[in-house]
């Protein structure tokens, strides 16, 4: 962790080198930015025919409904209704939040079933360039990836670059569930890694697990690798603005305020994460009790008062963690804000030794991990706050939040 200097001098040179930084970023991306998912695809004539269909004699909820008021429609139908629709509207089922999550999760099988079935024939499409048919292999080995096992896929949508969540873990039981909030490139390809796994989403979840796990075994505890939202693709003008965080906040608060139970939440947030988490936090349903981010780019605030919630907001950030060396301002719309690993931000500010770089904070045997694990099953008097921080220690001494 470095020492932050914030003179007028330093702060003016800052200035002017984020304003060359967008410059740069504008010669080498240009302002072209991520469409969402196609709106002619297979989800969305789905949805058009949901919108017409009936179960025993009622019309069916908007599928944009409240997640009570689903929940409440999908607890008046029987088993074999239930089951009926989630394979009739998979694709719909499986993305639905209210509806039960083992019916979501059956959906989500369904639905990538036929998702295989898709690439398969995208795979051998002669109409198609030799990328495109790699593309669809990729895409394939995924899906049928996700298909193996036991897996519990909570969210699925292959349109586009594709979102998804996956659920380590009870989540109907659980009484802590810590949410995996990932940056910039990430989509169904990227979902999961072979080599240096913890730098995906899936294993980043997997690896806070196990840590959760071994922290508290008698703490009944889930966490969700939520890769349900735009992100941007690399470091190009997306990443620098907070169009796609914004949208991401919504649905990440959605999908929050729809989990079962009355279980605390966490968040841990990584990179671009970040963004979306303090875009998130001025309506974050009150069940979320902290927000951690790591390698932040900033959290679109001037200090942790401004986040506008009451969860704990911790910070985190490896002393060869690129992403100290970007400015952290916010010039007409474009960066972040304040670094919230800087004292003044007002942030809980926890070790993160053994971090290697920007992606390092999921690694098993770093602190960032031992920190996150402990912050998740509410062990904060177990937290190694880092050095520079001595509001940290003096917060969180004895603190325990079952």
């Amino acid at each position: 962790m470095t020492s932050f200097d914030t003179s007028p001098t330093l702060t003016a040179w800052r200035a002017l080198l984020a304003v060359a930084v967008v410059f740069v970023m504008l010669a080498t991306t240009g302002w072209s930015a991520i469409r969402d998912h196609h709106s002619d695809g297979p989800r969305e004539l789905a949805l058009a025919s949901w919108a017409r269909d009936r179960i025993a004699g009622r019309s069916l909820p908007n599928a944009d409904a409240p997640a009570f008021s689903l929940a409440h429609f999908f607890a008046t139908l029987t088993s074999v209704q239930r089951f009926a629709l989630a394979g009739k509207y998979a694709s719909v089922v499986g993305n639905l939040n209210g509806a039960p999550v083992t019916l979501r999760y059956y959906a989500n099988r369904v639905a990538l079933s036929q998702a295989v079935a898709v690439e398969k024939v995208r795979a051998h499409d002669a109409k198609l360039s030799p990328d495109g048919r790699d593309e669809a292999e990729a895409r394939l080995g995924r899906f049928r990836s996700m298909l193996a096992g036991k897996r519990q896929i909570l969210a699925f949508d292959p349109s586009g670059k594709g979102r998804a969540a996956e659920v380590f873990g009870n989540l109907d039981r659980a009484a802590r569930v810590s949410v995996v909030v990932p940056g910039v490139d990430t989509h169904l390809l990227t979902l999961e890694r072979g080599k240096r796994q913890y730098t995906a989403p899936v294993g980043m979840a997997k690896a806070l697990y196990g840590a959760e796990r071994s922290a508290s075994p008698g703490t009944r505890t889930a966490v969700i690798a939520w890769a349900d939202y735009t992100a941007p693709a690399g470091l190009g003008m997306d990443a620098a603005l907070g169009g796609l965080a914004a949208d991401g906040a919504v649905r990440l608060n959605a999908m929050v305020g729809a989990l079962p139970g009355a279980s605390k939440v966490s968040l841990f947030c990584h990179s671009y994460g970040s963004v979306v988490c303090g875009v998130a936090a001025h309506r974050v349903p009150d069940r979320v009790a902290d927000i951690a981010v790591a390698g932040s780019p900033g959290m679109r605030a001037a200090n942790a008062g401004q986040l506008g919630t009451g969860a704990r907001i911790w910070a985190t950030r490896d002393g060869d963690d690129w992403i100290g060396d970007v400015p952290h301002l916010e010039f007409g719309g474009i960066g972040h804000g304040a670094d919230p690993v800087d004292p003044a931000f007002g942030a809980r500010i926890v070790s993160s030794a053994g971090a290697a770089g920007h992606s390092g904070y999921f690694v098993p045997g770093t602190e960032s991990l031992d920190n996150f694990a402990a912050i998740g099953v509410g062990a904060y008097g177990s937290v190694s706050c880092a050095s520079v921080d001595s509001a940290c220690r003096g917060g969180i001494s004895g603190e325990r939040d079952g």
